[in-house]
């Protein structure tokens, strides 16, 4: 299935190469798929791939587990296509497979950890030791920061964050990806942020001013949001407007 070993290129635009020709939807591409199309499940992850690797990186927060996460996700959902009932949107079922991988990964990294060579490198590298890059500028900094807080929360709380204050999505739409309660979302995002505001003040070396309730980049006020935790982090394109 060589669709699948470039799911994080961006190059082809979602929607198809403008042929003119109708554009078929997300749930016919996936009945076309179990009916034996072999093109249809490549189309459907050009669309979402971007958008399914950003959560991916963001929950993991590294690269080739992250790339690892949703290679294992889109394996799972080829093979588990038929079973889609269309109960929900099928870029849901996508997020929630991808999530789910995710934090499946995390679960055995930590229940398995590693230590890291001395040089930043990891077992098995035969690349020789690269020289140290140099120090980031003040904004990287901040971001940095912010990615090591976001890290350092417990993975439920840390994917219903990335989903809604990073990637903004609304608390029903997370809710569905997560395959949880509404207020469960509610619950853990507002505990992440707590969290993130408390270790960013750590981090920094300093106290922090305490926090204003701005509520979260989907619009929904129900989530108060806690910006100086949260909006540091970059989402370049994979935000909302891809939808």
């Amino acid at each position: 299935m060589a669709y699948i070993a470039g799911v994080t290129s961006r190059d082809v635009p979602p929607g198809g190469a403008g042929t003119g020709d109708p554009v078929p939807s997300d749930a016919e591409l996936v009945r076309a798929h179990v009916a034996g199309d072999p093109q249809a499940f490549g189309e459907l992850v050009r669309r979402h791939r971007d958008r399914l690797w950003a959560v991916a990186l963001r929950t993991i927060g590294d690269r080739e587990e992250a790339a690892d996460a949703v290679q294992d996700a889109l394996l799972s959902a080829h093979r588990a296509a038929a079973g889609f009932r269309g109960d929900s949107a099928v870029t849901t079922w996508l997020h929630r497979i991808v999530v789910n991988a995710c934090l499946d990964r995390i679960r055995r990294r930590q229940a398995h950890p590693t230590v890291p060579l001395p040089d930043g490198s990891r077992p098995g590298d035969e690349h020789p030791s690269r020289p140290e890059p140099a120090a980031p500028a003040p904004d990287q900094d901040t971001v940095l920061l912010v990615r090591q807080a976001l890290a350092a929360l417990p993975v439920d709380q840390r994917a219903a964050i990335v989903l809604v204050d990073v990637q903004g999505y609304g608390v029903a739409e997370a809710a569905a990806m997560l395959g949880v309660a509404e207020g469960t979302v509610k619950s853990r995002c507002a505990r992440g942020r707590a969290r993130m505001a408390l270790s960013l003040r750590d981090l920094r070396g300093g106290p922090s001013s305490e926090p204003g309730h701005h509520g979260n980049r989907s619009g929904t006020t129900d989530v108060p949001s806690r910006s100086g935790a949260v909006l540091p982090l970059p989402t370049g394109r994979e935000g909302r407007d891809q939808r």
